[in-house]
């Protein structure tokens, strides 16, 4: 007997389960998808702006050079995803990215935080890392999702930008190489 009515309740709640989620949540893959793609388009267009402030904030001239790199490079990607909704055939709408608020916020943090040098340019690097490594993952999120839905031009474009990342993340930890030894000779001064 307990077993009838252990079912006939884990079938009403799974029912009652299944309209809730039916009126508060996207119902199609290709919905989560666009919905992530608007995610990214609002992280790459805001990070445009947190990049020019990095820039100006490091001490290294390398690395204020990568920090311009990456700004241009980065509103080549967002044209790229725009590309992306166009063969969607949606409008370029960007949604806000709570996690890309987050990680600019912590490298806004980083230059209030330590005076100019290279110290406060190793942690510049970190956070900038950070940023690189949830795009590299959202990225890859996106093509994977791109692949199944049979959207293979987004997929390839999606991939091309996962990897601009990656090489991004690549030449930040070239960097920080020669960036931390230099702080770790600051603080060795400073005893």
């Amino acid at each position: 007997m307990k077993t009838k009515t252990h079912a006939r309740a884990n079938g009403s709640n799974a029912a009652k389960s299944s309209s809730r989620s039916s009126k508060n949540s996207k119902e199609t893959l290709e919905d989560i998808f666009e919905d992530t793609l608007k995610d990214i388009y609002w992280a790459e267009k805001h990070l445009t702006k947190a990049l020019a402030k990095m820039s100006k904030a490091a001490y290294n001239e390398e690395l204020k050079d990568a920090f311009n790199t990456h700004m241009e490079e980065t509103e080549r990607q967002i044209g790229k995803l725009e590309k992306c909704f166009e063969l969607l055939g949606k409008k370029a709408v960007a949604k806000k990215c709570e996690a890309m608020e987050g990680l600019i916020k912590e490298g806004e943090e980083q230059i209030e935080e330590h005076d100019e040098g290279h110290p406060r340019d190793a942690a510049l690097i970190g956070a900038a890392q950070k940023v690189e490594h949830y795009e590299i993952s959202a990225y890859g999120t996106l093509r994977t999702m791109a692949n199944v839905l049979g959207m293979a031009q987004c997929a390839e474009i999606l991939e091309e930008i996962k990897d601009e990342e990656a090489e991004t993340d690549v030449k930040l930890t070239e960097l920080a190489d020669k960036i931390n030894q230099l702080a770790c000779e600051v603080d060795e001064e400073e005893v």
